[in-house]
């Protein structure tokens, strides 16, 4: 073993590399042009630009599919802003689906306090003092605020829509300070859900990023991978795959970068010379699964009581079958069980990720039923068993 490792290690600065710069293939990565979307770059800049004489700024909502540039235009266009304002603009960025950041109101609020320098400790306080200390933080700063509230539907779904009444309403109580709130989100319908007095003061001014085409896609690879790639890394048709994969899901940029970046990364391990479309097939594979283990981990823990439950039969089962093992589950894992007409709630949202497939089925008078069974490679299967045992502790 000791000798493997060795070979491994001491061999890797001698194989033929096809990656010059990794990181100008990530999504992190966040260059200084961004083609195609010049549009989206000069409407939010152009609303943004009265904070540099000291206005306030409209709200605005940014609406797009994954990977359609929304959070990188959004950096770009603050980078730039920062770079002009001499420090009377403020700009403040928070992803709002990070765990332990923005999951709940107080952490959210605990969290913008301390982006202003404000001490708040993890737990402990009211909310509302919470609020306050953020308020007293704000009109401290001075000038104008800009909060940019990335994936902010998400949010949204976990705490409801109370803190987004309270920072539309801000501004009537500081006196210093005047603040706007650039809102992100993935979900086009998301402001149809909103409580309307909140719809009618967050939501200004919007722009919506449309999907990129393959032909885009294409050459947003092209650009990225003569950064990223030594020269001729890359085989005919590699960049046309990756880019066509991405487009039937709904034009997805960041779908695409990493798709070339992980079949960059399975090529570079066999020690080929230059990625092809085997290692883009292998890649998807991988990318696939890989997203589906996010999907489990990132659900509600009831809904992963339910697929603990579905895990725990091998074969089709019934939704009868599965919500008596929930019950039992979730006595055994301190969980208060919901109803049967939950759990076939939750059965459907299963179905609807792919992890599932649920059928429904007629028993004649004895009425409707779904037959269900994984939808998963055994081997993903047996994956997501062990995650749910080990970091959920599901017995």
């Amino acid at each position: 073993m000791q000798k493997s490792l060795d070979d491994i290690f001491d061999g890797y600065e001698n194989k033929k590399r096809i990656f010059k710069n990794k990181k100008a293939i990530t999504t992190s990565y966040k260059p200084d042009q961004l083609p195609y979307r010049d549009n989206e770059i000069r409407t939010l800049a152009s609303i943004l630009t009265p904070s540099l004489v000291g206005d306030r700024p409209s709200n605005i909502f940014i609406f797009g599919k994954p990977g359609t540039g929304k959070t990188a235009v959004s950096f770009l266009v603050s980078k730039k802003l920062r770079e002009k304002s001499n420090k009377n603009v403020n700009l403040f960025y928070l992803n709002c689906k990070m765990r332990n950041v923005a999951d709940t109101e107080y952490r959210l609020m605990a969290q913008l306090a301390r982006e202003l320098g404000e001490f708040v400790p993890v737990t402990g306080l009211p909310t509302d003092h919470v609020y306050g200390l953020f308020f007293k933080a704000l009109d401290k700063r001075g000038g104008v605020v800009i909060l940019v509230l990335d994936e902010i539907d998400a949010l949204v779904e976990k705490i409801g829509d109370n803190f987004l009444y309270n920072l539309t309403r801000i501004n009537e109580d500081l006196k210093n300070t005047q603040v706007s709130i650039v809102g992100i989100s993935n979900n086009l319908s998301f402001l149809n859900d909103l409580d309307p007095r909140v719809k009618s003061s967050l939501s200004e001014e919007e722009i919506l990023f449309h999907p990129y085409n393959a032909t885009q896609l294409q050459d947003i690879l092209r650009k990225r991978s003569e950064k990223a790639f030594r020269e001729n890394a890359t085989e005919p048709g590699v960049l046309e795959k990756c880019a066509a994969l991405a487009a039937q899901e709904h034009g997805d940029a960041r779908r695409a970068l990493d798709l070339l970046r992980v079949a960059a990364e399975i090529g570079e391990r066999e020690g080929a010379d230059r990625v092809c479309e085997r290692h883009v097939d292998l890649a998807e594979s991988k990318i696939d699964n890989d997203r589906i283990i996010e999907i489990v981990r990132s659900q509600p823990r009831q809904s992963q009581a339910v697929l603990w439950s579905i895990l725990t039969r091998e074969g089709d089962v019934y939704t009868g079958d599965i919500f008596s093992i929930y019950e039992n589950i979730c006595s055994e894992n301190g969980l208060k069980p919901l109803t049967q007409r939950r759990v076939s709630d939750l059965i459907a949202e299963l179905d609807l990720l792919g992890i599932i497939n649920a059928k429904v089925i007629s028993k004649g008078r004895y009425g409707r039923t779904r037959m269900i069974k994984m939808n998963l490679q055994v081997s993903l299967a047996e994956k997501i068993r062990g995650i749910l045992q080990t970091d959920y502790y599901f017995q």
